[in-house]
């Protein structure tokens, strides 16, 4: 399992946080997403032999954001 921050600087409001922890049911391999609009982050912690941090990437791309690694 590897734990990983990514700045997400286009989150606007919780409901964006939610949005992004949501990706912990529409990926395998994800233990727990936490999102925090205040901070403008996302952490997520997943196993690293079933996700790579370029799936990840994609996958936030797909809920309409954008993540830089942290």
């Amino acid at each position: 399992m590897i734990k990983k921050t990514f700045k997400i600087p286009d989150m606007t409001c919780s409901a964006c946080a939610m949005k992004l922890e949501s990706l912990e049911d529409a990926l395998d391999g994800v233990k727990e997403v936490n999102a925090s609009y205040h901070r403008l982050e996302m952490t997520i912690e997943y196993d690293d032999s079933m996700l790579t941090e370029e799936q990840v990437i994609a996958a936030v791309r797909k809920k309409g954001y954008t993540a830089i690694g942290a």
